[in-house]
């Protein structure tokens, strides 16, 4: 039985809380077929969709959807699948399909699962043709598979990760979670890597991680697996090495990476609230997130942003609204630049150091002898001397530290704007110690008067 919605939501979570029909089916066969709409003209927050599957366990279940959504000016098909109101996998995850008109989800009659436009183009395929398949399943782990008589399977979702692992769930080294892409070529990325598990922000072909999980001992990861109580890390005698927990005694439902803030969490679902929280988050403040603040922006101790400010003809060009105002990211065509220092400012982006034990003068080189370099962190160890220098080709992540802590953090800006910078800092020393001067001379001049009138009087 098939299920057809022309309900006008923002998102097409809030269409299936409010849709009362009841799904019954966990699988269909070949030849089954659904097809939605779109309007004539586009319409911002419009989505219309479809019910096709449903899990029998208890709330929250797992549910199959065709869905048209408005993005970007234009309307993306994709087929999702949700628990309870959560999207744990889209189709459409890593390349959307646009479409005109309608959308239709096709379960051709030799096995192939496949999303058509209106002209019949084919937006997206399981690519199972004459492989015996049969049925398309929703099983009670929520994933999606397709299935031969022998309910063998032939394709399932689980292999086509997204921004959401789901409990049961297995992802192998090399293996990642990215957030949903937008118009920003800016996106967050989960990894596992054969010693660690990271967080990275990616940008074109930069990468930059700020958070990361090792198993003690360095011991090597083969795979991962999220289980109840946490997330499970496996060597290659499938033995457990690591675990990261889950700080509640409910049982976890999925590990998600959030696109808006590029944190990732364990949750569970909360019978009493009925909603999802979550048990642990790998970053909990928000000045260590790596887009609290725009790209040369900085998070403050009050969690607010403060821009970097440059000063040209004695003006500070910076802006709240956009902090890259007035930096130049064109040395590579010659221009000639300088390191502009901040006090008292680091940054959540790690990586390799590009140097070691070297001066900060010779990092903030390091930085200007490179046309693509925008920053430079230069941090020495107040234990034992030791300095560490990174070098950036992304000013993001930036965030205020505590005075004395070994940080300093430089960026690349244009030939003499350093400079007047820093006179504008010696103008306001002068203008300070000037102004204390004369105010110390008016309060000698006026005392004396004072004095005088006084003893005037008495006389």
């Amino acid at each position: 039985m098939l299920f057809l919605m022309n309900l006008f939501y923002p998102l097409l979570f809030f269409v299936l809380l409010f849709f009362n029909c009841a799904v019954s089916e966990s699988s269909v066969g070949i030849g089954h077929s659904l097809m939605v709409e779109a309007p004539l003209e586009y319409r911002i927050g419009f989505t219309v969709g479809g019910f096709l599957l449903e899990n029998d366990q208890t709330v929250p279940k797992y549910r199959v959807a065709l869905s048209i959504e408005a993005i970007d000016a234009k309307f993306a098909c994709s087929l999702l699948v949700f628990l309870g109101d959560v999207k744990v996998w889209d189709s459409g995850h890593y390349s959307k399909f646009y479409v005109t008109g309608t959308c239709l989800l096709e379960f051709t009659m030799d096995g192939d699962l496949r999303l058509k436009g209106p002209n019949g183009t084919v937006g997206w395929k399981t690519g199972t043709s004459g492989q015996g398949v049969q049925n398309l399943q929703i099983l009670r782990t929520g994933n999606l598979v397709l299935v031969d008589e022998q309910n063998n399977v032939k394709w399932q979702s689980f292999n086509f990760p997204t921004d959401v692992m789901l409990r049961g769930q297995q992802l192998d080294v090399a293996t990642r979670l990215t957030s949903m892409r937008s118009n920003s070529t800016l996106f967050y990325s989960f990894e596992i890597e054969n010693n660690q598990v990271s967080l990275y922000v990616n940008s074109g072909k930069l990468r930059y991680s700020y958070w990361n999980f090792q198993p003690t001992m360095n011991r090597t990861i083969t795979y991962i697996k999220l289980g109840s109580k946490g997330l499970l890390l496996f060597d290659v005698k499938f033995k457990k090495i690591a675990q990261i927990p889950s700080q509640s005694v409910q049982p976890l439902k999925f590990l998600a990476l959030k696109n808006e803030s590029g944190n990732f969490g364990l949750y569970y679902y909360s019978q009493e609230k009925g909603k999802f929280e979550a048990s642990f988050q790998a970053l909990n403040r928000t000045c260590d997130l790596p887009n609290s603040c725009k790209p040369y922006g900085i998070c403050t101790f009050s969690n607010t942003c403060s821009c970097i400010q440059i000063l040209t003809n004695d003006k500070k060009v910076s802006t709240s609204a956009d902090c890259s105002e007035g930096f130049s990211g064109g040395f590579c065509d010659g221009e000639k630049a300088e390191m502009l220092e901040i006090d008292n400012v680091s940054s959540v982006l790690k990586g390799v150091p590009e140097s070691v034990n070297i001066s900060r003068e010779a990092c903030s080189s390091l930085c200007l002898k490179d046309c693509k370099c925008a920053a430079a962190l230069y941090f020495k160890y107040a234990s034992d001397g030791a300095a560490e220098c990174y070098v950036y080709r992304l000013v993001l992540g930036l965030k205020q530290v505590n005075k004395g802590l070994g940080f300093s953090y430089m960026v690349k800006v244009r030939k003499g704007i350093g400079r007047n910078h820093e006179m504008h800092n010696v103008k306001r020393w002068i203008f300070v110690v000037v102004g204390v001067f004369d105010g110390f001379i008016v309060m000698i001049l006026v005392g004396g008067f004072g004095y005088w009138l006084f003893k005037r009087r008495s006389s």
